[in-house]
């Protein structure tokens, strides 16, 4: 039976940058993944995902962002390439829904660089929006995106150069504590440790059935656009955006790489799947709920539909994370950044984990992460 100081169980986002916390201080450390890094089954692909800092949930994960900015930094700097793009981000709306009130809460809070700017404004500024009049937008000059999968590859690459053990295309059957350790059965055998992370996304329950959280695992879906229009979408003439409607939060990116631009549906149907058998096609109804607002809002980019891709949201009553040890097995901690906005936070919570798991504690503040709020609610 092998044995680890730490096993992480889940190389997404999370999982890999815990994996590459933990190996760096030195820590015996074992990386498990059903799959492999950066797969298209769970929550950490599709090529890109905002970062942002003006927090339209709520303005406690300021701190926790601006912490996750300076570790992607680091992680650029140790793996030798540009992960995080700034491109600045446009979160419009009506000024009182939910985005645009929110994200204004957050900046005012902390004092984060930003404009608010009227509808007519922003579409001078970015000529590709089309917006009703009595939309504004907060726009952030630091905001922008990072690269998903090769994110994940870089945070495993480090891990694995300092040590870290990793294990693709094994099965998590259990995981249990075991006198004061934990035990970890896989489809190839038995795993014992001082601690486990489990940062399995939409797989966390049912390999931690009596988890005190109830979560819900949902369908999304990403598409890429052929643009009408490519001028006022080229060139750093439009930010990475987010924009509240009668249609839902859409949000969006510039091109890159490609000529196309991406966009989804916040939540897209809202739709309660199973993990292992949802349905990763991509029909007319979902491209629709996509197009929509595109058609109405973004009409240079009402092209051709090229590619499309499904996700899946963890999601909580609350929308907040989870990051916790179990109440009665404190070496099994347990990490779902979920509800569709947990990417970005990635190394500021890999570290939180790597705290977790080796000392019991983090200097960072995770209370309006813990378990106890299901239970006391």
């Amino acid at each position: 039976m092998a044995n680890f100081d730490v096993v992480v169980c889940g190389l997404g986002a999370t999982g890999s940058a815990a994996l590459y916390q933990l190996a760096r201080r030195g820590v015996r450390v074992l990386g498990l993944e059903r799959f492999a890094p950066g797969h298209e089954r769970g929550s950490s692909h599709g090529e890109t995902r905002i970062i942002r800092l003006g927090y339209f949930e709520h303005p406690s994960y300021v701190p926790l962002v601006r912490s996750a900015y300076a570790k992607w930094r680091e992680i650029e700097m140790a793996a030798g390439r540009q992960l995080l793009h700034v491109t600045g981000v446009a979160e419009i709306g009506p000024p009182h829904g939910v985005l645009v009130a929110g994200t204004l809460a957050s900046m005012r809070r902390h004092g984060l660089r930003h404009e608010i700017l009227a509808a007519p404004e922003l579409m001078r500024r970015f000529p590709a929006f089309r917006l009703p009049p009595d939309f504004v937008g907060a726009v952030q000059p630091d905001g922008g995106f990072l690269e998903a999968e090769p994110s994940i590859e870089a945070m495993v690459g480090l891990a694995q150069a300092q040590g870290a053990e990793i294990r693709s295309g094994e099965t998590i059957a259990a995981i249990a504590p075991a006198a004061g350790r934990v035990r970890i059965a896989t489809d190839r055998g038995t795993v014992e440790a001082g601690a486990a992370i489990v940062a399995l996304g939409p797989w966390v329950k049912a390999l931690l059935p009596d988890l005190p959280a109830p979560i819900r695992v949902t369908r999304q879906v990403m598409a890429w656009f052929e643009p009408l229009d490519p001028a006022p979408l080229a060139g750093g003439r439009l930010p990475v955006f987010l924009i509240e409607s009668r249609h839902g939060i859409h949000y969006g990116f510039p091109p890159s790489r490609s000529p196309l631009i991406k966009v989804a549906r916040h939540h897209h149907r809202d739709q309660n799947v199973d993990a292992d058998a949802y349905d990763r096609t991509v029909s007319a109804e979902d491209e629709m709920l996509i197009r929509a607002a595109i058609a109405e809002h973004l009409p240079a980019a009402n092209g051709r539909l090229i590619k499309a891709k499904t996700c899946l949201y963890t999601v909580t009553p609350d929308g907040d994370f989870i990051i916790d040890r179990l109440p009665d097995a404190p070496q099994i901690v347990v990490a779902s950044p979920c509800s569709g906005h947990g990417f970005k936070f990635a190394p500021a919570i890999g570290d939180i984990l790597a705290d977790l798991a080796t000392t019991g504690a983090t200097a960072h503040d995770i209370a309006r992460f813990a378990l106890a709020r299901f239970t006391e609610s």
